[in-house]
């Protein structure tokens, strides 16, 4: 299993500068190249270096580094090759795709650079790397990361490595082979329904309130609106001072919840069943004011995080098909379309003592008091309300409250009503 591993270098003021000196120099090279293939097709890796391996030398770039621009700008291509035939970028004629396939793809002057073991090595007992750069060979460069973070490099880095620049620091981005933890045999499975009001519910009665995250988004989202409109150069400053606030709290209360979800399968012994949510996007309309909602959900870095932590710990995962599953009853299989909530569905199992007992179960309301013969529920069938003596019964964080109805003669069907504990 592949995991990457973000390490913060801790450089000089003459280091960062010749850092970013480099970036530039070939991103600019990258942009080069990528109109040499542009204009001759595109070509295989092989053909585009005849083509510009030699101009690369005399822009300064070393042996390897221009090597790198070239697989970094062929493969640009080819993802944009894979995006198109895929459609995500519109359909044939769109003008999203129009332009992409109508001009040589650029590259920011800060975009990522590729570094293999020839042009960086690292030192791990001192803490510091030797990168290459146009102004030569870095010694002694000093990074910073956790003491687990070091424990996965030395033990499990491979392959290249990606310079990057934010906001004037400089980052390394290692690649880590680790082993995956061997699967146990599941003795079941926790269901986990991914949403927006709550941002993940599971079978177990742990519900992931999405409140606070939906407000910190509003919150951000108005105060960007405010700086935008304002324009002046405090406000571009500030804009860019909280650029990624929202994307890095977002991450974080994600890595809390599949942490938590991972930690209790394990300790259960249980898999994890999770919603295959892919093209959920395309696949609803809704009304403007609800999409900004919509495509800030970020419930594909979630479901991720759970995978490669449930990988790491051996918990078995699979994905699941999510058509129905927030309308489905959990106890007896009866799905309704007119539920907005699963706080509110009676559902009804039985026992069948002569073989005539009929099922109460549809869409419910139900109210409660505590009283003299228990808790006191009013439940709606339908058309008819009834109210019964109900028994109470806690499992983890869900209420289930039951009583049995009807003629006793006839069966007394049992009838269930489950809906989040207070």
């Amino acid at each position: 299993m592949k995991i990457v591993m973000r390490v913060k270098l801790m450089s000089e003021a003459d280091q960062a500068a010749a850092l970013l000196a480099t970036l530039r120099t070939v991103n600019e090279a990258a942009c080069w190249v990528s109109g040499v293939a542009f204009e001759r097709g595109v070509p295989r890796e092989y053909e585009l270096r005849k083509h510009t391996y030699a101009e690369l030398k005399t822009r300064g770039l070393g042996a390897q580094a221009a090597q790198h621009v070239i697989k970094k700008t062929r493969d640009a291509y080819t993802t944009l090759k894979a995006n198109i035939r895929a459609g995500n970028l519109g359909k044939p004629g769109s003008k999203r795709r129009v332009k992409a396939e109508t001009k040589p793809i650029t590259f920011r002057s800060e975009a990522a650079q590729p570094y293999d073991d020839r042009c960086l090595s690292w030192q791990y007992d001192a803490g510091t790397v030797s990168i290459w750069t146009t102004a030569g060979r870095l010694r002694g460069v000093r990074f910073a990361c956790s003491p687990d973070a070091l424990k996965t490099l030395r033990e499990h880095r491979k392959g290249e490595s990606d310079l990057i620049e934010c906001d004037g620091v400089f980052y390394l981005i290692a690649v880590c082979d680790v082993p995956e933890a061997e699967q146990y045999e599941p003795g079941g499975f926790i269901g986990v329904d991914l949403g927006i009001t709550n941002i993940a519910t599971t079978s177990t009665g742990y519900r992931a309130a999405g409140r606070g995250l939906n407000r910190h988004r509003k919150r951000q989202l108005d105060l960007r609106k405010k700086l935008q409109a304002k324009g002046t150069k405090s406000a571009k400053r500030l804009l860019k001072k909280r650029s990624r606030k929202e994307a890095r709290h977002t991450a974080d209360v994600n890595h809390i919840v599949s942490k938590t979800i991972v930690t209790t399968a394990e300790r259960t012994g249980s898999g994890i069943a999770l919603e295959d949510l892919t093209g959920i996007r395309s696949r609803v309309r809704l009304r403007k004011d609800q999409r900004t909602q919509l495509h800030s959900w970020s419930f594909h870095q979630l479901a991720s995080f759970v995978e490669y932590k449930a990988k790491r710990a051996g918990v078995p995962l699979v994905y699941v098909d999510p058509a129905y599953t927030s309308q489905q009853c959990s106890e007896c299989g009866y799905i309704d379309r007119r539920r907005t909530t699963a706080a509110h569905h009676v559902c009804s199992d039985f026992d069948i003592v002569d073989g005539t007992a009929e099922p109460r179960s549809g869409p419910g309301t139900w109210e409660s008091e505590d009283g003299e013969e228990g808790t006191r529920v009013h439940v709606s069938f339908g058309t008819d309300d009834e109210s019964f003596a109900y028994e109470a019964l806690r499992k983890g964080g869900t209420l289930k409250l039951w009583t049995y109805v009807g003629d006793p003669d006839e069966g007394r069907p049992l009838c269930i009503l489950t809906a989040p504990a207070r």
